[in-house]
């Protein structure tokens, strides 16, 4: 089984891909609507700390978590040029009583994290762990019932017609991942005692394009535009390439 952590340099390398641009800038724009009176943030399975230095630039008190050490140096760097504070920690979401010992948070993000994981839904209990009364949750999952989508819009046949019952995956990276379907991850909300409060596509429109593609200066404003506002649309929402959830607990 690959894990993510063998594909690190592929990540790193797409960074400044359209997919991935459009992915964070998404994000950060569905989750900018619920922030409200948010002051404190933890972001597991930061990376190199993309939501957390936009989170800490918004005025919060930001906390990232990652296993990776060179991810979590980028994350420094970049907060430093940003001219804001992330405290970073060097861990997993299995540490994170250890590492936060009766520390909460008004918000608590997971994006891009549980596909990796192999029982997803052991972990909105232990991130709900880290919510104070009334605070938010905020991940993200690859969305299973649109997994056919990208390989059927490339003319992948095979592919497609195999994403249509199997919910694993390589990914473009070459990790092994896993989809779920929204319908199923509303109900892990519910037995944890999360209140999904709102849920949005995130990728769209521009899931098919190749992985290293680079954004077009000319277009990308409006490129965001439209994969912003079909991610908070039916029935558009439901075919993006992730689902992203707020939840309140």
């Amino acid at each position: 089984m690959t894990s993510f952590g063998t594909v690190e340099s592929i990540w790193t390398d797409r960074l400044g891909s359209l997919r991935n641009v459009v992915r964070q800038r998404v994000i950060a724009a569905q989750l900018s609507e619920h922030l409200g009176a948010v002051s404190t943030a933890l972001d597991v399975g930061c990376g190199q700390g993309t939501q957390a230095v936009l989170l800490a630039a918004g005025g919060l008190q930001v906390t990232g978590v990652d296993p990776s050490s060179d991810l979590l140096q980028r994350l420094d760097e970049a907060a430093d040029a940003a001219g804001v504070e992330v405290r970073t920690l060097a861990g997993t979401l299995d540490d994170l009583d250890a590492l936060l010992p009766d520390e909460q948070f008004d918000l608590v993000c997971a994006h891009g994290l549980l596909m990796y994981l192999p029982g997803p839904e052991a972990a909105l209990p232990a991130l709900a762990k880290q919510i104070r009364p009334g605070g938010l949750l905020s991940f993200t999952m690859r969305n299973g019932d649109a997994l056919a989508l990208r390989p059927g819009l490339r003319g992948q046949w095979a592919k497609a017609l195999a994403a249509f019952d199997d919910m694993t995956y390589v990914n473009e990276l070459g990790a092994d991942a896993e989809a779920h379907r929204l319908e199923d991850v509303l109900g892990w909300c519910e037995r944890a005692g999360l209140s999904v409060e709102a849920w949005y596509g995130v990728r769209v429109f521009t899931d098919g394009r190749e992985a290293a593609e680079a954004p077009d200066p000319d277009t990308l404003q409006e490129c965001l535009a439209a994969e912003v506002e079909a991610g908070r649309r039916d029935p558009y929402r439901r075919v993006g390439s992730q689902i992203h959830i707020i939840a309140r607990a």
